[in-house]
């Protein structure tokens, strides 16, 4: 967001040398008392079965072993035998299918098996394993399941730990600052304002409890769905060992079935949901800074854009636009009339976003605490004090944001601000953040959808249902048009209601590369709509170091430039022309790409197809591509690798097997190795996949600017039968689930001398424009003749030896021969 370093103590970190058996401890030391003892599973004394869920027994303890899909069973343990409601603010309420399943008692096992995985259970031991249909493990336990009571606030700490094998990587977790392999760290999710953090620091903003491993070249997931301070350890403590453990809650965790990662996660988004379609201007090029203010800054900036004709869809006002902080009001000296100026933005193509936090200002002359107070919506402490802390505005009370009624209240107050024109929001200090204690006590109460709970349970789920609230009220308030939110605190399943960003980093070359690893970790780890705060929000970067951040923007999904107030200006034209130049040029190229952009997004929305795949997604069998941190691809036939380092001339950079060409000049590359290419400051590493067809649009000044006579389709040739998919819709409006929509499918089919392409379409939305205009790109042969739908067509070629032929946007079949 906008924060100044608050004066709050260096978040927690898990010293590497604590064991596993005494990891909770730390400021816990009345469990060093002696009574207290770790217990075990004991071997299975009985089962039971009740549809497509079985309870195995020691006797006292009992497991419950739950299909849920044929790719994805779920595992809870109850250690008196009695399980907690069963409630999730992570799981999506949908159907799931299950093609069979069926348990079959063996002599030292019990086996429940699905079409494609098999858990067993071991009678001696308890110990639960996961196979696939040909009997290899995919993951085993290393220990029974565990627990140990916690005499102060009830419960248990519950612990599970499986076996690591030796070649075992790991990756996931959300947006932790490390490697993208997470093998040989310990992490712990405990949502945190974190500052300008370091790489390696922990925790971070978000709790994302989902990791996939690979082993051996083949794909599982564990989400293990507790939203406690929860602890992961990838192979750190002991190297054959995998652990994940809590302070609380049930030990409740999902084995997500692959073989192939991209299939994990989509697995993990069959429960968890997937983000939904946003309205194409989120998509475009966002400025923001803390803050632009007074009125006569948002206009001047405003004018600047389009003067200078750089692209530009949405400009944000950061907390001083409030008065006096205060949620959901306007300063009235900055902005005298903010209605007719976000009306005057509106006109010039710029979408206005706001900042909304949490902290309501102790005032009885302001109507939200009135409100909040009489009608009981705030935390309460332990002994029914309010839960009060210090923040912007000064002392401030807190929403209860697990309490329903409180999220439908909260969700009406955006009324007055979507009255006046704001297009979207911006959720912040949500973690929650408060001044000198960093965050709420552990005994502030919940409601948590009934289910009741401490701070201790609710705490990492406070942004998520903050920005929840947000969504299902603006969604009533803006009635058909899709809303528009962003937060920096989440926990899994927040894609549901917003797009998210790495919180407050750092204007340096090592920031904009632990920013290149969190893209890739949010995306796999569920979270698509992603990015970082481009140029760093504290410090100050250099033209070079800015404008490289910028490239990298265009291939982030959420593209926002924010800075604190005490830098110098962030605009594309603050480090003078010669940067501007560049930046400008790659900020049209993010407009030009926005087709292809918002295509990959509904695959992630409609089919839950992550937008950043790291290389290692791409070609999971090659040991060698584990490692890989720098390049990725933007949906499917895109790949990047950001240029990380000042004054960098050129780089490595790893193709996937296969055919590439090289965006700039289309020179093409083979995949399956390594190529040196060439880094000039004014071109960054972009690749396109042979057989792909990317549309474009002309270069727009805003997303309402897109006035097309006909789209643009590059064909960049390929051998073999290649597919492409893109959609498009109204841009902003939820039409599409009444199947307003056109998805088209673009089948190349290459020969010795011909290239065969055929169009099928879905949906029913028209387009404004009537032609595509195909360039054929690296055609291997003199093209003779095109027969479109039968009919002999006209073409061109262009002194590159790039073939253009213009057809009717609703062709099905066009013939090219040599």
């Amino acid at each position: 967001m906008n924060d100044k370093p608050t004066p709050t103590d260096e978040p927690e970190k898990i010293n590497d040398q604590t064991t596993l058996d005494n990891i909770h401890h730390v400021n816990n030391p009345v469990l060093d008392l002696p009574q207290i003892e770790k217990k075990y599973l004991d071997g299975v004394k009985s089962y039971t079965q009740s549809e497509s869920t079985y309870y195995f027994s020691d006797g006292m303890a009992e497991v419950e072993v739950k299909i849920i899909t044929d790719e994805i069973i779920r595992v809870r343990l109850a250690p008196q035998g009695t399980f907690l409601e069963d409630f999730s603010y992570a799981i999506a309420e949908k159907s799931h299918r299950i093609s069979r399943h069926q348990c079959i008692e063996e002599e030292d096992a019990y086996i429940v098996r699905t079409n494609t995985v098999t858990c067993k259970i071991s009678k001696r031991d308890f110990l639960i394993s996961f196979e696939d249909r040909e009997g290899k493990v995919m993951n085993a336990d290393h220990s029974p399941m565990h627990w140990e009571e916690n005499p102060d606030a009830g419960g248990y700490y519950v612990y599970c730990t499986k076996q690591a094998n030796s070649n075992e990587a790991f990756y996931g977790l959300g947006d932790k600052a490390a490697d993208l392999n997470l093998r040989g760290h310990r992490f712990k999710n405990w949502n945190s304002d974190t500052y300008a953090f370091a790489f390696n620091q922990d925790p971070l903003y978000k709790t994302i409890p989902f990791y996939i491993g690979l082993n051996n070249g083949d794909a599982y997931g564990i989400f293990f769905d507790n939203t406690f301070k929860t602890y992961f350890d990838f192979a750190a403590e002991d190297a054959t060992k995998t652990s994940f453990w809590s302070e609380g809650g049930e030990l409740q965790y999902y084995y997500i079935h692959g073989p192939h990662m991209i299939e994990v996660v989509r697995g993990y988004h069959s429960l968890t949901g997937t983000h939904y379609l946003p309205p194409i201007w989120a998509l475009g090029y966002h400025q923001c800074r803390w803050s632009y203010y007074p009125e006569a800054s948002v206009r001047r900036i405003a004018e600047e854009f389009r003067k200078r004709e750089i692209p530009c869809d949405a400009i944000y006002l950061d907390i001083d636009y409030m008065d006096g902080y205060r949620c959901f009001t306007w300063n009235k000296q900055y902005f005298p009339n903010p209605k007719k100026m976000i009306a005057d933005l509106a006109q010039d193509g710029f979408k206005t976003v706001v900042m909304i936090d949490p902290g309501i200002k102790v005032d009885e002359n302001y109507w939200v605490f009135k409100e909040g107070k009489e009608n009981k919506y705030f935390c309460r402490r332990g002994d029914d004090y309010f839960m009060e802390g210090y923040v912007w505005p000064g002392r401030c009370q807190f929403p209860d944001f697990t309490n329903p009624e409180v999220r439908e209240w909260w969700g009406t107050l955006y009324e007055g601000l979507v009255e006046d024109g704001v297009a979207g929001f911006w959720n912040d200090m949500n973690e929650p953040a408060v001044f000198g204690r960093g965050t709420f006590p552990d005994d502030v109460r919940h409601n948590f959808d009934g289910q009741r709970g401490s701070h201790r349970k609710a705490h990492n789920v406070y942004g998520m249902q903050m920005v929840r609230a947000t969504y299902d009220g603006l969604k009533k308030l803006y009635k058909n048009k899709r809303p528009f939110t962003i937060t920096r605190a989440a926990y899994s399943g927040t894609q549901r209601y917003s797009s998210v960003w790495t919180g407050d980093n750092m204007a340096t070359w090592e920031h904009l590369k632990i920013g290149v690893l969190q893209l890739q970790r949010l995306s796999v780890s569920g979270i698509s709509f992603c990015g970082t705060d481009i140029g760093g929000f504290t410090g100050e970067p250099d033209g070079e170091l800015y404008t490289r951040w910028i490239q990298f923007g265009v291939f982030s999904p959420f593209m926002r430039v924010h800075s604190a107030g005490d830098t110098r200006d962030r605009e594309p034209w603050s480090f003078g022309e010669d940067w501007e130049k560049i930046c400008k040029k790659f900020i049209e190229l993010r407009y030009k790409l926005l087709p292809y952009i918002y295509s990959v997004f509904w695959e992630q929305t409609r089919y839950g197809y992550p937008i950043l795949r790291p290389v290692v997604m791409l070609e999971q069998e090659k040991q060698s591509n584990w490692p890989r941190e720098e390049e990725f691809s933007f949906g499917e036939k895109i790949l990047v690798s950001p240029v990380l380092n000042p004054g960098q001339q050129s780089k490595i950079v790893y193709l996937p097997a296969g055919d590439w060409y090289y965006y700039f000049d289309n020179t093409p590359y083979a995949g399956g190795q390594e190529h040196e290419v060439k880094t000039p400051i004014d071109e960054m590493p972009v690749f396109i996949k042979a057989g792909a067809v990317i549309p474009e649009y002309p270069v727009m000044q805003h997303t309402g600017e897109k006035k097309i006579d006909e789209l643009l389709l590059n064909f960049y040739f390929g051998q073999g039968i290649n597919k492409s998919y893109f959609y498009t819709d109204n841009g902003d409006t939820f039409a599409y689930e009444q199947d307003i929509y056109l998805e088209k499918c673009i089948t190349c089919s290459s020969g010795d001398k011909s290239l065969d392409v055929k169009q099928e379409i879905q949906g029913l939305f028209t387009e404004r424009y009537n032609n595509y205009n195909i360039k054929l790109i690296q055609v291997p042969f003199d093209i003779k003749k095109i027969l479109v739908d039968g009919k002999e067509t006209s073409f061109e070629k262009d002194e590159a030896g790039i073939y253009w032929v213009k057809v009717a946007k609703d062709f099905e079949d066009i013939l090219i021969r040599g």
